[in-house]
Order: structure tokens, then sequence, then C-alpha cells
């Protein structure tokens, strides 16, 4: 299950992988446990553990020489199984009520998207470096996250001459994922205690349960339940995927599989007994949280610090920038279009999410903030939406016209 190579690489493998990944998450609920300031600003467990683990590993290539190289073949079978449920979980009602959020977060994004790519550019350009670089910097990883930047970064070492636009590309996508992990749940917290915002009282909730709240219940058939639900789901589409890709039509996996979720949900009750198909309960929010957690944990524990020493310099001033732009725009510009509410709140805190790592990232720091704070349908169901597919056909055109610009 571990093998180390001629060039010093230990090779982790699937089964270990997440078994190192579930260590990581009790590592993480431990430090939260016993480190108030954790909890207070609302740092998801396996980004406390993941990160101290990272750390670790970078400590162990700068002494020994010997860098840990993890298969995260499992993560990706994780991810399907969080958007299926979170998609299970949301009702037609919840999507007329979506309309209008979903399409102010996205004239958000959109906007964001443009800010930070003109700041990038022009303190690249200050800075003495390609302005691509700044690109690179900003919507390419940061809003991109790491698939993204792989696509774009050989186009940009090509037509710019950046020959290092790769390392480049995957290091600011890796820095994106920690700093919206730390970023996205203080935030929320601030903007919720600052206005006195509350939960509905009669939601319940998309992942896992409130950490003060007593665990509910589940039995063997309810989880059993909750299982063949998402199977079907995903196999539905798992199914979708495959045959757009067949049309040239590439899309995340997961996303297909959040809208068969959808579709399931609002269907089948009307054909099937009410206690059949499962939605909302506390076996598939179980799920959802394990999942979530397990993804999450598995990414930042393997994130490989050592590529970062060489590109730490003017970087680091880059990364600052989309840190206070994100923050800025979350706060004064995404909150108060979507309201003020709480929902708007939570909303906020997975736009710094996927404004700065990805989207998983986002779905994380709402489940830190509505755990400590109570339930929104609305945020989980329309975060995933613009973070995980809107987004990516925005993104393009926008990089397109930047790069044609430069």
């Amino acid at each position: 299950m571990i093998a180390l190579d001629a060039e010093h690489v230990l090779h982790v493998r699937p089964f270990l992988s997440v078994t190192a990944a579930i260590v990581v998450l009790f590592v993480g609920k431990a430090l939260n446990q016993r480190l108030a300031v954790l909890r207070k600003y609302n740092i998801p467990e396996p980004v406390t553990g993941g990160l101290l683990f990272s750390v670790t590993f970078g400590l162990l290539y700068l002494f020994s020489g010997i860098k840990v190289d993890f298969d995260l073949t499992a993560r990706d079978i994780l991810l399907v199984y969080f958007f299926t449920v979170i998609g299970i979980n949301a009702h037609v009602g919840d999507l007329v009520r979506g309309g209008k959020p979903l399409g102010v977060l996205l004239a958000v994004t959109v906007t964001f998207m443009f800010v930070e790519n003109l700041a990038g550019v022009g303190v690249a350009s200050l800075l003495g470096m390609d302005p691509s670089v700044g690109l690179l910097a900003a919507s390419i990883s940061m809003t991109g996250g790491h698939g993204t930047a792989i696509a774009w970064a050989p186009i940009i070492a090509e037509t710019r001459g950046v020959a290092n636009a790769m390392e480049i590309g995957v290091v600011c996508a890796t820095m994106g994922l920690v700093l919206a992990s730390l970023a996205g749940g203080p935030v929320a917290r601030f903007l919720i205690q600052r206005y006195q915002l509350k939960a509905s009282a009669d939601q319940l909730y998309d992942v896992g349960v409130r950490t003060e709240a007593q665990p509910p219940q589940i039995d063997y058939f309810a989880f059993l339940r909750a299982i063949l639900a998402i199977h079907i789901a995903a196999i539905i589409g798992i199914t979708a995927h495959a045959g757009l890709e067949s049309m040239g039509i590439k899309l995340p996996l997961f996303l297909p599989c959040l809208a068969a979720g959808i579709l399931l949900t609002n269907l089948l009750p009307r054909v099937l007994p009410s206690d059949v198909w499962p939605s909302r309960t506390a076996a598939l929010a179980l799920i959802a949280e394990v999942s979530l957690g397990v993804f999450l944990a598995m990414s930042l524990m393997s994130m490989k610090l050592w590529t970062l020493a060489d590109l730490a310099g003017p970087l680091s001033v880059l990364l600052a920038l989309q840190l206070v732009l994100a923050v800025l725009f979350a706060v004064y510009i995404c909150f108060r279009a979507l309201g003020r509410s709480y929902d708007a709140a939570v909303v906020t805190a997975g736009f710094i999410g996927f404004g700065l790592g990805a989207t998983p990232t986002a779905m994380a720091n709402m489940t830190a903030a509505t755990q400590r704070h109570g339930p929104s349908h609305v945020a989980f169901l329309v975060v995933p939406l613009v973070g995980a597919f809107f987004i990516d056909i925005a993104n393009a055109i926008i990089i397109r016209m930047f790069l044609a610009a430069l």
C-alpha cells in the first residue's frame, strides 16, 4: 500500500489514502474542539487537519528529501456522492426561491472575475512580470481552480513565453484553496453577528447536523435507502455525462449527478409513496458530511507545499491582492446584492470559497457556517450551480478576452 521509488517519492495507494484522510478528519476535529479560535471563525475540520498534515509532509521533504504522493482516485467518487445528495435534497420550491439569488450571484461573480483579472494583470506588470502571470494568478487559477489552470497554462506558455506557467497556475490554485478555506467562515460569522441574522427555524440540514444538537438516530434501512437513492441518481448522472461528452460537451461529472438528484426528488414523490424516496433525511445529511469532509481532507493533505518555495515572492503579493479583493467584494457587493439576509451571508461564504478556491471549498465553508448558525437550503442549491457550471462558461469567455487584449 506504500512504495518508495528510486526518486525518493513515497507513493500511497488509494485504500491507505482514504484511511489517512479519515485520520486527518479526526485530528482536525480534535484541534477544533480544543482551540476555541478555530470554532469561533468557522474553520472547517478537514481544513484544520489537512493543513497540519500538508505542512508535516512539507517538513518531511525539507529534512529528508522524501516526497509523499497520494493516489486520489477515491476523491472523485466522494465528490459525486456529496453533490448527488445536494440534488436529492433540492425541491421545486427551493428552485423557485433560488431563481433570483442564482441570477444575482452569477452577475456578481462575473463582475468579480473582471475585477480580479484587471487587478492581477496590473500588479504583475508593476512587478515587472509578464501580464499573463497576473491572469494565471486571477480567474484562471483562483476562480477556475486546478482544472482551468492546467488547461490554460500550456497555451500561455506557448503564446506568451512563460516557461513555468504550469507551476505558477498550480501553485496559485493550491494556495487559493487554502485562502478560501480560511476566509469563508470568518466572513460569514462577521456578517451573521453584525446584522444579527438567524436561519429559519423549520429547516432541516443539507449537510450534517448542528454541532450542539443531539445526533439523530439513523437505522439500518434509512441508511441503506439513502445509499440506494444516491446510486440511482449517480447512475443516471454518469450515463448523461457520457452522452454529453460524446457530443463534445464537457462538464464536471458531479454536475449531471446533481441534476439527476434534483429531477428524481421532484418527480418520484408524485408516483411513489412519500417514504420510499429519501430527501432531507438524517442519513443523507450524514453521508454528505462524511463525503465532503474526506474529500477536502484528501485535497489539502496531499498538497505539495515544497513546490511553492521558488515562486513565493511576487506570487505572494498577487495572492494577497486576490484575497483582499475577494473579501471586500463578498462583504460590500455580494452580501448586499443578495439582500443582507441569513441566506445571503451563507452564500457569501460560498462565494469566497469558489472565488478563491473551488466549489467543494465553497460547500465546506457553508457547511461549517450552517452547522454553527443554522441551515440554508437556498445557499446549498444556488452556489454549486453557479460555482460548478455557469462560472466555467463565463470564465472561458473572459480569459479569452483578456489574452486577446494583452
